[in-house]
C-alpha cells in the first residue's frame, strides 16, 4: 500500500510542476487573434511579460535546485537518516534526471532554432 501513497504523491507533484510550467495560456480560438489584430496597429501588452532570458534563467535555477535536493536526500539516506526511504531518494533522483534531460532537450531545440535562422539566405 505504501507504493500507491508514492506514486499519488509523485503524480501530484507533477500535476503541480505542470501547472507552474504553462506561463501563457493562448487565446480560445484563431477567430479571437484575428478580431484583435489589425495591420498597421501597435500592439500594446496587458500584463507584464517576463522576457525569455528571465524565463530560461528561472528554468535553470529550477532544475539547480531539483538535483540539490535530490542530492541533500540522497546524502542523508547514505548517512543513515531513518526518516529517508529509499523510496523517497529514487524519485528525487528520477526527478532531478528528468528534469535535466529536458533542459538538454530545450537547449538542444535552441541550438537547432539558432543554426536554422543563421543558415538562413539573406
Amino acid at each position: 500500500m505504501t507504493d500507491r501513497v508514492d506514486i499519488n504523491r509523485l503524480l501530484v507533484e507533477m500535476r503541480t510542476l505542470k501547472s507552474q510550467t504553462q506561463a501563457f495560456n493562448g487565446p480560445a480560438s484563431v477567430d479571437q487573434v484575428a478580431s484583435t489584430v489589425r495591420p498597421g496597429v501597435k500592439v500594446q501588452p496587458t500584463e507584464d511579460v517576463p522576457s525569455f532570458g528571465d524565463m530560461m534563467n528561472q528554468a535553470i535555477d529550477k532544475v539547480n535546485s531539483v538535483q540539490k535536493q535530490s542530492a541533500a536526500l540522497a546524502t542523508r539516506y547514505e548517512q543513515g537518516d531513518k526518516s529517508v526511504d529509499v523510496t523517497d531518494v529514487m524519485i528525487a533522483s528520477q526527478k532531478a534526471s528528468v528534469s535535466f534531460q529536458s533542459m538538454l532537450q530545450v537547449r538542444n531545440k535552441l541550438v537547432d532554432a539558432y543554426r536554422d535562422v543563421m543558415n538562413m539566405p539573406m
